[in-house]
C-alpha cells in the first residue's frame, strides 16, 4: 500500500529553501507558475508528496523524531539504558538533553525538516485558496483539507517535542525569515480552526477515490486530530508566561477560548461524528498490527492515518521493531536491527493474563537463528511491529537501514478512548462508559464477565473513571509513543516516572507493590526468579513458563529444555529512566544550530538546562 510516491514535484518557490537528501532523487525545478499548479487538480495533488518528502528525509521523522520522541515513560524505555549524561541517544530519553545534543544539533535535523514541511504546506494552502476554487470544486477542497491537516500534524509534533515554538502560517517573506517562539496556545487555536475547516472539506474513508487509502487524509482523521489537539489544549503544558528563566512550569491555559469545558465539547463532538459515521471499526488486536505490517489494511478499518514511507524509506521496524539478532528467512539486511526502543519490563504485569493486548505488545524474546529465544529481563521488545509480519516480498529487506513500513499515527481505538475521556469530564462515567467498554471488549474477547466486573468497578465516580482511562490508554497504546504527551497534559509525567521506578525496583526484588495512583496491588512476590522455555511445535515460536503470578519455580515438564534467571542482574534501571525530575524538562530545547542562525529570534529561556 504505497499510493503516495515519494518522487517529488516541488514548487519553484519551495526550492528557495528546501534541501535535498542523499536518499532521494533531487527535485527538478518547476517551470509552472503558482496559478497553473493550483488551478489544476493533478498538479496540485503533487504538492502533497512535497510535504511528505519533508517527513521522510533522514533526520526528520524517519531517523530522528520516530526514533527518539516519547521515551522514557512509564511504558517505554531506551535500549541499553544507562546513567550517561553525555551519550546523545540516552540523554534524549533520560531528561538530560542539552541544545548541543549530537544526534539532533544539525542544520538538516527534525526541527528544520518540520518547518520545511510547514512552508511547503503554507505555499500550497495559499495557492489552493487563491486559485483552487474550492467552493465549487470538491476535488480541490479535498486537497486543501489534506494540506491543512498535514500542516497540523507537523505542528502537533513540534508542540509535543519542543513545547512553545515559532508560529508560521504564511509563506516566508523577507520580514519573517526569523521568528521568535510564541505560546503554544496561539498555535493551538489556529490548528483547531484549520482542522474544523479541513473536516468540512475532506471526504470520509472510502467516500471518494483518494480516501480508499489510509495513506491519504480523510475526514475521520482530520476530526480525530482535532480531538487530540483539543485534549492537549484542555490539559497542562509549558507556557511562556509561566516559564520564565528556565522554570519550566506545567500549567493550565488561562485563555478563555481554550477553557477545558470548551475543549472537551470539541473532543466529544468530533469523536461522536467519527463513531456515528460508521466509517471506521475496531479489528482483532493482533490482526490490526499484522494487517498494518503486511500493508493489507484498508481505509474504513482501524488505522485512520499513517505517515507513508516508500519501500526503501522509513525506519519504524529498524527503531521500534522486534529484534532478529541473526539473518533468517524474515530478515537479511536488518539482522540485529530493531529494538532501540523497548517496553518497560513491568508493563507485562500491568496487563491481566486474559488481556489479548499483552502478548502482542510486550515480547520477552528476540529471534536468533530462525527461532524465538528469551531476551534479557531488561530488554522486552515492542511486539506491535514485526519483520515476520511483513509481506513476503519485503522479508529480505530492501535497504540496510530502511524497512518501508509506514508510521502508525492514529487508530480508531484512540477516538473511542478520547470520547470516553471527554464525556466523563462533561457528563460523568455513565455516559462515557459505552465508548470505554468497546475498547475493553476487544481486549477480552473470551471474557465478557471480566469486562462487566471491571466496568462496574470504575463507574462509580468521575475520578475512578479518569484513573481507569489513564491506565487503559497505557495498555492500549504502549509502544505507539502517545504516553509522554498524555502524561504531560494530565500533569502526571513526574509522578508516573517516580512510580515506574518504584515498581521496577519492587518487581526486580520480588516485593509486592501498591500503586500510589489507583491502589492497584502488584503481587510481585508471587513470581518465580527464573523462567523456563521451549520451542513450540512450529519450530519457531517460544513457550515461556514463569511470567505469571503463581507459576511454580520449576519447569512444568521435561520438554522445557531451557532456563534463565529473570532479573535485572544488578542493573539499576530505576536510577536511569530519569536523571532529573521530568517535570523540569518535559520538552526538548531548540537546538543550538538554529539559535545561532536565528539572528537573536530564538532562545531557550523557557527551558531548564541540566
Amino acid at each position: 500500500m504505497k499510493n503516495i510516491s515519494i518522487k517529488i514535484f516541488v514548487l519553484a518557490g519551495v526550492l528557495a529553501f528546501a534541501s535535498c537528501d542523499d536518499y532521494l532523487d533531487a527535485p527538478a525545478k518547476s517551470t509552472l507558475d503558482e496559478q497553473t499548479i493550483f488551478s489544476n487538480a493533478t498538479f496540485a495533488e503533487q504538492a502533497i508528496a512535497g510535504v511528505i518528502q519533508s517527513f521522510c528525509e533522514t533526520n526528520s521523522y524517519r531517523g530522528r523524531f520516530i526514533a527518539y520522541y516519547g521515551i522514557n515513560t512509564d511504558l517505554e524505555i531506551r535500549k541499553s539504558l544507562s546513567g550517561s549524561t553525555s551519550d546523545a541517544a540516552q540523554t534524549l530519553a533520560n531528561y538530560y538533553t542539552t541544545p548541543t545534543n549530537g544526534n539532533m544539533d544539525a542544520a538538516n535535523n527534525a526541527w528544520a525538516k518540520f518547518y520545511e514541511g510547514i512552508e511547503r504546506a503554507n505555499l500550497a494552502i495559499r495557492g489552493l485558496r487563491t486559485y483552487g476554487d474550492v467552493e465549487n470544486r470538491p476535488e480541490m477542497a479535498q486537497l486543501l483539507g489534506e494540506m491543512l491537516t498535514l500542516r497540523a500534524v507537523v505542528y502537533n509534533d513540534l508542540l509535543r517535542g519542543w513545547g512553545n515554538v515559532p508560529a508560521r502560517f504564511e509563506p516566508i517573506n523577507s520580514e519573517t525569515v526569523n521568528l521568535p517562539k510564541v505560546d503554544r496556545d496561539e498555535i493551538l487555536k489556529q490548528l483547531l480552526a484549520d482542522l474544523e475547516e479541513a473536516g468540512n472539506y475532506c471526504a470520509w474513508p472510502n467516500e471518494i477515490g483518494v480516501t480508499t487509502s489510509s495513506e491519504r487524509i480523510n475526514k475521520a482523521f482530520a476530526k480525530g486530530l482535532r480531538a487530540r489537539l483539543a485534549l492537549a489544549a484542555a490539559g497542562y503544558s509549558q507556557h511562556l508566561a509561566s516559564s520564565p528563566n528556565g522554570s519550566s512550569q506545567l500549567t493550565l491555559s488561562n485563555d478563555p477560548d481554550l477553557a477545558p469545558e470548551k475543549m472537551y465539547q470539541i473532543v466529544k463532538d468530533e469523536c461522536l461524528d467519527i463513531i456515528n459515521s460508521g466509517t471506521c471499526r475496531l479489528l482483532d488486536f493482533e490482526e490490526c498490527f499484522k494487517d498494518f505490517c503486511s500493508e493489507t489494511y484498508v481505509a474504513g478499518g482501524e488505522v485512520l492515518w499513517s505517515i507513508p514511507f516508500s519501500s526503501t524509506r522509513g525506519r519504524v521496524l529498524f527503531d521500534l521493531g522486534l529484534t532478529h539478532t541473526t539473518e533468517d528467512k524474515y530478515v537479511k539486511l536488518h539482522a540485529n536491527k530493531g529494538g532501540s526502543t523497548l517496553i518497560m519490563p513491568t508493563l507485562w504485569y500491568d496487563y491481566e493474563k486474559e488481556d489479548a493486548r499483552r502478548s502482542v505488545t510486550a515480547c520477552p524474546f528476540v529471534w536468533t537463528d530462525g527461532k524465538q529465544v528469551p531476551s534479557s529481563a531488561q530488554s522486552w521488545c515492542i511486539g506491535k511491529y514485526r519483520y515476520e509480519w511483513l509481506s513476503q516480498a519485503r522479508w529480505r529487506n530492501e535497504s540496510s537501514n530502511d524497512d518501508g513500513l509506514n508510521y502508525l499515527y492514529m487508530r480508531y481505538s484512540d477516538v473511542l478512548l478520547m470520547a470516553a475521556e471527554a464525556i466523563n469530564e462533561l457528563e460523568g462515567p455513565g455516559a462515557a462508559a459505552p465508548y470505554f467498554r468497546e475498547v475493553r471488549n476487544r481486549a477480552y474477547p473470551e471474557n465478557p464477565e471480566m469486562v462487566d466486573a471491571y466496568m462496574n468497578s470504575i463507574s462509580g465516580s468521575k475520578d475512578a473513571f479518569f484513573k481507569a482511562i489513564v491506565k487503559e490508554r497505557g495498555l492500549e497504546f504502549a509502544g505507539e509513543m502517545l504516553r509522554k504527551g498524555d502524561l504531560i497534559r494530565w500533569n502526571m509525567l513526574g509522578s508516573a516516572m517516580d512510580e515506574a521506578g518504584s515498581k521496577l525496583q519492587a518487581w526486580d526484588n520480588r516485593q509486592d507493590y501498591t500503586s500510589q495512583f489507583d491502589g492497584t496491588v502488584y503481587p510481585y512476590s508471587q513470581l518465580p526468579d527464573r523462567i523456563y522455555y521451549k520451542t513450540a511445535l512450529d519450530g519457531e515460536s517460544i513457550v515461556i513458563h514463569g511470567l505469571n503470578y503463581g507459576d511454580p519455580d520449576a519447569a512444568p515438564d521435561a520438554s522445557y529444555s531451557g532456563t534463565k534467571e529473570w532479573s535485572l542482574n544488578d542493573v539499576p534501571l530505576w536510577d536511569y529512566i530519569a536523571l532529573r525530575n521530568p517535570n523540569l524538562q518535559p520538552y526538548w530545547p531548540v537546538w543550538q544550530n538554529f539559535i545561532n542562525t536565528s539572528e537573536g529570534a530564538l532562545n531557550n529561556d523557557d527551558y531548564n538546562m541540566p
